[in-house]
């Protein structure tokens, strides 16, 4: 016999089948009535959830309900209040109803005082098996990081995250297996308190073993054992398998990855407390041609139009072929190479060549033809390139001779990616460092040193805004002229990503109406940006810097403005508007690319 319900309220079977039928009714559209509508009288946060929640609120648009489904809801409408803010720890809300008017004039008025809330008394979080004597300090932490501590005001939502993270502290270092088994939350509404319990099994530790691969059938496998992080026998951490998904991911072979443990059948039974598991690496191929186009513009080179064709499996072994023509309007580019697969060390070797012209750069026209052996490494957060390339430069000022320069230029390259984003960055910085050098007689026509270097700081203020600060060195150091190093290894500065307030590229060694590139550069910048919506932000900026061939007496050159931002989908667009001071004058900043 069901138990009896407390006076004045309907037994749970009168309410439940009453619940059905007014679904059903609804369905079934029964006799029409008038819509209404409802005024929620409560603190904001109960009022929102109650006005997107209730019965009542969603239904008042509703012109197919009866008066007796109308009643009912008015009538059980306390019972819903109650339900819905015992979600946010408030066990004893006080509810009133009053119905004016009649018809399309009805108003229902909900005044709801939620009471006191019910806070946090004790919390008792138990974690049993081999974690609990082998990894100590790892279940102190989960106590320490539990998110609903005593003191704090009990929420459903809350006390769901709270488990859940605790539980993914556990299976995300050494404890795969770890699981939930049981909880209870024992409110006591009378007394405005509630008593948490988590009981939590470890499981095993967890040692990674070897990769188990599935899915290649074009590419060699040995490329993923090659870019493979991982070491057998190191205990488990999921940021490790995914810093492994992640290098696969950035081979040119792989559409999709899928990276896992294998856990044994029987590891629960590990008599020591500790399993090791293989990795299991399911990969989808991309096909062996690949053709891409793309589209852009920017206020430096103007609109682009891209095409890039690839080939991925070259003899039969995985060597690739890549070549790209961009086509701007104050530049033109070609570029073509062929790269091993990366070795047991994750370094690829290939060859490459390029053709480049800029037309009109501050009444300048370049001609650049590159070639060059490379040897580079990507790791997670890290990559190096030692290279050997072949420059040979035709540089054409205005009304002047031609400066054609080569050089055998010995490298190498070194940068580090330490941000929370690859591609909305928030916290961190990104740094490149470049060395070269040529001497005369080798293939050069001068001697000198190359020195270059960038870094690129993002620091987080509050919970959406970013200060970003850049830094930017370069230099040629030599005892020749200029002119007998190629163009493209010295430097110019201004536009979008130097000095903004300054067409592209217009500061440098001015020699009549030309502006030629000079054996120094030095450039900055801070910005702070502040976002009013996750995926909309404002700038202000102050940018400085210059390019020169003689260091005594510079000229510095300050440009200032602000931007727009907005995160696309496809990457960040940016929008400014910079004055230049030296220059008096305002220049547009545009950085927009889409591909498809």
């Amino acid at each position: 016999m069901p138990k009896a319900a407390p006076a004045g309220r309907a037994p749970w079977w009168a309410r439940a089948a009453a619940a059905v039928l007014l679904t059903l009714a609804a369905i079934l559209a029964l006799p029409a009535g008038a819509a209404y509508k409802v005024e929620v009288e409560a603190p904001k946060p109960i009022r929102e959830m109650l006005e997107e929640h209730l019965d009542l609120a969603r239904y008042k648009d509703r012109t197919d309900l009866s008066p007796d489904q109308f009643d009912y809801m008015v009538e059980t409408v306390g019972e819903q209040v109650r339900q819905f803010t015992s979600t946010e720890g408030y066990f004893d809300p006080t509810t009133t109803t009053r119905v004016e008017g009649e018809g399309d004039k009805r108003v229902v008025h909900l005044m709801v005082d939620p009471g006191a809330r019910t806070l946090i008394r004790n919390v008792d979080v138990q974690v049993t098996g081999p974690a609990a004597t082998r990894s100590p300090a790892q279940v102190a932490e989960l106590r320490s990081k539990w998110g609903l501590p005593v003191g704090d005001p009990f929420r459903q939502a809350d006390w769901d995250k709270a488990k859940e993270d605790a539980l993914v502290t556990l299976q995300s270092h050494n404890y795969y297996g770890a699981r939930l088994a049981a909880s209870q939350a024992r409110v006591e509404p009378d007394e405005l308190r509630a008593d948490l319990s988590a009981h939590y099994v470890s499981g095993p530790a967890y040692l990674i073993g070897p990769l188990k691969v599935t899915g290649t059938r074009r590419y060699p496998e040995q490329i993923i054992y090659n870019v493979n992080p991982l070491s057998e026998g190191e205990p488990y951490r999921v940021e490790r398998l995914l810093e492994l998904q992640r290098a696969i991911q950035n081979q040119p072979y792989f559409s999709n990855v899928q990276v896992d443990l294998e856990p044994p059948p029987d590891a629960d039974k590990a008599p020591d407390g500790v399993v090791t598991a293989p990795v299991s690496v399911r990969v989808r191929e991309y096909p062996v041609h690949r053709l891409n186009s793309g589209v852009g513009f920017t206020t430096d080179t103007g609109a682009q139009v891209e095409g890039r064709y690839s080939y991925y499996n070259m003899f039969n072994r995985g060597w690739t072929f890549d070549s790209q023509a961009r086509l701007e309007q104050k530049r033109s580019y070609l570029f073509a190479e062929t790269a091993m697969p990366p070795d047991s060390r994750n370094y690829r070797n290939s060859v490459y060549s390029s053709y480049e012209r800029t037309i009109d750069i501050e009444n300048t026209d370049t001609t650049s033809l590159r070639a060059g052996l490379k040897r580079s490494r990507s790791r997670e957060r890290y990559d190096i390139t030692t290279s050997l390339d072949f420059y040979y430069d035709k540089l054409e000022p205005e009304g002047q001779p031609s400066q054609i320069s080569k050089a055998l230029v010995p490298a190498f390259a070194w940068t580090r990616r330490d941000v929370d984003n690859p591609v909305f960055p928030r916290r961190g910085n990104v740094i490149n460092t470049q060395i070269g050098v040529a001497a005369r007689g080798f293939v050069s026509d001068a001697t000198f040193l190359r020195l270059y270097g960038r870094i690129r700081q993002y620091i987080p203020v509050g919970k959406r805004d970013l200060v970003v600060a850049r830094l930017e060195l370069g230099a040629d150091l030599t005892g020749d002229s200029s002119s007998q190093i190629p163009a493209t290894l010295r430097f110019r500065a201004g536009g979008t990503d130097s000095i903004r307030g300054y067409t592209y590229q217009s500061i440098g060694t001015r020699s009549g109406a030309s502006v030629l590139p000079a054996k120094y550069l030095g450039t900055g910048s801070l910005e702070y940006q502040y976002w009013f919506k996750p995926d909309w932000g404002v700038a202000v900026f102050w940018d400085l810097g210059t390019a020169a061939d003689n260091l005594h007496g510079v000229k510095i050159y300050n440009g200032v403005g602000v931007g727009v931002r907005w995160r696309t989908p496809v990457g960040p667009l940016q929008l400014d508007v910079g004055y230049g001071i030296q220059e008096q004058q305002f220049r547009p900043h545009i950085s927009l690319g889409v591909a498809f």
